[in-house]
């Protein structure tokens, strides 16, 4: 609490004043808290703390989602916006660990709120809360959405508006796929809520043992698939270490290359997988420097043609590194090609125009890019603006025109942060080799004949 600004501060106690108010003047409310009720709001409530307890880790930065959503709605059918209200108050005890008490008290306040609203909503939509009887089906389903639509809704604008005060915590934490795929983890849960719901009728309570079965089964998938994905990523960063320990002054220059190269693939709209696989063939292109003596990469000046050779030869050295790793796909065409040129100047095969994989051709520009704008031993980073200018300058002849252009405007929607100045490495002076992605100063070569 203490590390939020003032404006997070006054929302955050309105908040909370609000659920409280909701919550007194559910409890209060005269003919509703009846015995008819009470073991049905206290399993609801039950149910809903051991979904809210282990929440669902989305593969998005900072998101996850609650199981409880669907416990919240079912509450909103058979208790109604009291009683939905009343269960959403659970969050507070939840028994997550870690949880701290601020982020507690916010929980448990917009579930207060959002599952009274999705009451409401259900109410003026038609719905009547209690026990559904078998003639009220299909005719439910509307309410329902209703009450979904009102939840969801809700709970993103409090959860944005808290972000926003809070001094751009929230900035660009979850981007416009993420909301995508957050979104249709509310609605599968929905329906689960409303499965609920309709099996209360004849199965009472024990509906709710037989909807946990499959919704915690799918967790268990989806965060066996999310650890799988995290194992997938500390194999490509190992990788990607290994290659940046043979030059001091291109410490992070794999991870910004993915960086630029998604930004590419986001602009021309790639679908989710072939995005990763983006991203991991930018970690990866240089993987190949692996396979090239030290001494090479490092070496001050003229290089021999058997050097340079050696130099060329380093994307095919990293499809031999890599190759056996299934899940890089399409990854595996832009670590070959990516030293391919427009004109067919390029290696190692020589390829033109649309011969070259699109991977390879969104690669080379960030590639070329971050290089660029980067300190090296030769020479200080160029500006953004000089670097662009380059990038044009080679449109047509080094870079696809079409990833440049696409480059560009991605750069103006989303801007970039050049790396820090790098200061000499310790120890004994480190050669000034010249960088094979560096458009402005390509390597010279002495022929041996």
């Amino acid at each position: 609490m203490r590390e939020l600004p003032w404006p997070a501060k006054v929302y955050f106690v309105v908040l909370n004043a609000a659920a409280v108010a909701l919550v007194v003047e559910s409890a209060v409310t005269p003919g509703w808290f009846d015995q008819a009720e009470l073991p049905t709001l206290v399993v609801l409530a039950l149910l809903f703390l051991v979904c809210e307890s282990v929440p669902t880790v989305l593969n998005v930065p900072q998101a996850a989602i609650s199981v409880s959503f669907s416990a919240a709605l079912a509450a909103v059918v058979l208790v109604g916006p009291e009683g939905a209200a009343l269960v959403g108050l659970m969050a507070v005890v939840s028994v997550r660990p870690g949880l701290p008490v601020v982020k507690r008290l916010f929980n448990g306040a917009q579930f207060v709120i959002c599952g009274y609203a999705a009451g409401v909503a259900f109410e003026r939509a038609g719905g009547t809360p209690g026990l559904p009887r078998e003639n009220d089906f299909p005719g439910v389903v509307v309410p329902y959405g209703a009450a979904t639509a009102a939840f969801v809704l809700i709970n993103f604008a409090l959860t944005a508006v808290i972000l926003l005060l809070a001094e751009g915590v929230g900035k660009d934490q979850v981007p416009l796929r993420g909301t995508v795929q957050i979104l249709g983890s509310y609605l599968g849960y929905a329906t689960f809520g409303l499965l609920i719901a309709g099996l209360w009728a004849t199965v009472q309570s024990i509906s709710a043992v037989l909807v946990l079965i499959p919704l915690f089964v799918a967790r268990w998938a989806f965060g066996h698939y999310h650890a799988q994905q995290r194992s997938y990523d500390a194999t490509i960063a190992a990788l990607c270490q290994a290659v940046e320990t043979k030059d001091y002054y291109t410490r992070g220059h794999c991870t910004r290359v993915s960086q630029a190269s998604s930004m590419i693939a986001e602009e021309i709209g790639m679908g989710t997988e072939r995005l990763r696989a983006i991203r991991y063939a930018g970690m990866l292109h240089d993987v190949g420097k692996l396979g090239v003596p030290t001494k090479v990469l490092q070496k001050d000046g003229k290089l021999t043609e058997e050097e340079f050779a050696a130099i060329q030869l380093h994307p095919m050295r990293g499809l031999e590194i890599v190759h056996g790793i299934d899940f890089l796909d399409e990854a595996f065409a832009g670590i070959m090609h990516h030293h391919e040129r427009q004109d067919g100047k390029g290696y190692p095969m020589g390829l033109a125009g649309d011969e070259i994989p699109e991977f390879a051709r969104i690669i080379a520009v960030a590639d070329a890019f971050d290089s660029m704008t980067s300190d090296r031993a030769y020479r200080k980073a160029k500006s953004i603006e000089e670097a662009v200018a380059e990038l044009r300058k080679g449109a047509g002849t080094q870079f696809d025109p079409v990833m440049v252009n696409t480059f560009i405007k991605a750069l103006d929607r989303h801007g970039w942060e050049p790396p820090r100045a790098v200061s000499a490495p310790p120890g004994p002076a480190v050669a000034a080799a010249k960088d094979h992605d560096d458009p402005t100063m390509p390597i010279q070569v002495i022929s041996e004949r």
